[in-house]
């Protein structure tokens, strides 16, 4: 299951990042993100309803029980909510640091996790104590090359740039050797959100989606 749920992350190249106040729209706003191409959701623990939100949204939407597309839990920090996150039927974990306790709570129960590093050695000890791909963050300070650079001496290293990711620089990070890219408010516009703008959520996906070809 981890290895597959890694290829249709690679597959998309974009998670996604839904870190919002309101959940009360999930379900739609995950159907627009989906259909514009998106293959890769991640809801964060930063809002309380999140596993519950994360719950009905894989229920609700086919594509997920259809290995189409994988649905994760963010901002997980702690091997509780590890648990709970995976209880609750996240297909993946992610978290801004790494917790090695996380870690280890993650590959017990069999599910991939993409803890947060900034450091060459910070990555790579992530990644020696099991990450499935490590979330280089925040990479808006260090841009595309600092991926390259990094990969180059350790290049079976899986990299998930996140923080400043948008449409005028996902091409770049990826050329760069990036596994993949999170993505958050340039992608799941809480002004769109908010007006209940699904067409041009879904307009904004596959903009997105564009700019990785």
């Amino acid at each position: 299951m981890s290895e597959s749920t890694l290829h249709t992350i690679h597959r998309g190249k974009v998670v996604a990042i839904v870190r919002l106040p309101d959940l009360a729209d999930a379900i739609e706003l995950s159907r627009a993100l989906i259909s514009g191409g998106i293959t890769a959701l991640e809801f964060t623990l930063t809002n309380s309803e999140a596993l519950n939100a994360l719950q009905a949204v894989k229920a609700a939407i086919p594509e997920f029980g259809r290995g189409e597309a994988v649905i994760g839990a963010g901002t997980v920090v702690t091997p509780d909510q590890v648990r709970a996150s995976v209880a609750a039927g996240a297909q993946f974990i992610v978290a801004p640091t790494s917790n090695f306790a996380a870690i280890a709570t993650s590959r017990e129960l069999g599910v991939p996790i993409m803890p947060g590093a900034y450091t060459p050695t910070e990555i790579l000890a992530a990644w020696e104590a099991g990450a499935a791909a490590v979330k280089v963050f925040p990479a808006r300070a260090l841009g595309p090359n600092f991926i390259k650079d990094v990969r180059e001496p350790l290049p079976f290293l899986k990299l998930m740039p996140t923080g400043g990711i948008g449409i005028d620089n996902i091409a770049a990070y990826l050329q760069a050797g990036a596994f993949g890219v999170g993505v958050g408010g340039n992608l799941v516009d809480k002004q769109l959100v908010a007006a209940r703008d699904w067409a041009g959520l879904y307009a904004k996906a596959q903009a997105f989606i564009k700019a990785t070809k």
